[in-house]
């Protein structure tokens, strides 16, 4: 089993908490993609990047400093969401850090995928950014089946990720291969409403039940009930799992 999640915006430096273990599998990836960004100019990034003033002259720095071989954070410490809050993985057991390591994916639109303990640097690229790579028009074409095949899964993908980047896998899961998606949200007019901030702290605790519990299957899953959650039969099938605020 492989569960995937999305990245954060916000990044930091963090190198005594826990140790990194490992390059990105598409460090070279994403040293191309750096050099294709220092390439532009500010306002050209600025519009790629969707960001003020201030984040594009941070963010420009960044880039200018940007050398892989230097990066110490391991990826799980360096997203500082929602979503990571929520999963704290500074406090984790030893035994649910091992579970990350070996199950935990993050999909990333610069480096790619990441295993929790690669070594990364702060950076800013989101998936669906109108960025055109190698005569490919958008990071989904330049990456294509890439991400998917660096998942190495043959049975069973648990995603938690947002529709951006879960779109990104999506189209290449194999026939042998069941994906299978978590909504969490609240009854309105009978519909599954789902509201975005909400949902990052459900895939965070979800997240953490997955590891502190060695979860390896989807039954299991029926008992999470964070923040007020339930699992909804009624609600659920063979490709997505409800969960609503009870």
């Amino acid at each position: 089993m492989k569960v995937i999640i999305s990245p954060a915006k916000k990044m930091n430096i963090d190198s005594d908490t826990l140790p990194a273990r490992s390059q990105p599998v598409f460090s070279d990836e994403a040293s191309q993609l750096a050099a294709l960004l220092r390439a532009l100019t500010p306002a050209e990034r600025q519009k790629i990047w969707q960001c003020s003033d201030k984040l594009t002259a941070e963010n420009s720095a960044r880039l200018a400093a940007f050398d892989q071989s230097r990066a110490q954070t391991p990826a799980i410490l360096a997203y500082e969401g929602l979503q990571y809050q929520h999963m704290a993985p500074q406090v984790m057991s030893r035994d649910a850090l091992v579970w990350l390591d070996a199950h935990l994916r993050i999909l990333s639109g610069f480096y790619g995928v990441l295993r929790p303990f690669a070594a990364v640097l702060p950076y800013r690229l989101e998936m669906q950014a109108k960025l055109a790579v190698d005569g490919a028009r958008d990071l989904y074409a330049f990456w294509g089946g890439r991400l998917y095949e660096a998942l190495e899964e043959d049975a069973l993908i648990v995603n938690l990720a947002s529709e951006e980047y879960a779109k990104a896998v999506r189209p290449y899961v194999q026939p042998a291969v069941r994906f299978v998606s978590v909504r969490f949200g609240e009854l309105a007019n009978g519909r599954v409403k789902q509201k975005g901030t909400f949902a990052k702290m459900a895939r965070g605790e979800m997240t953490r039940f997955m590891a502190e519990n060695q979860i390896s299957d989807l039954d299991s899953l029926r008992d999470f009930d964070a923040l007020g959650l339930r699992y909804a039969d009624a609600l659920s099938d063979d490709s997505t799992l409800t969960y609503l605020i009870s």
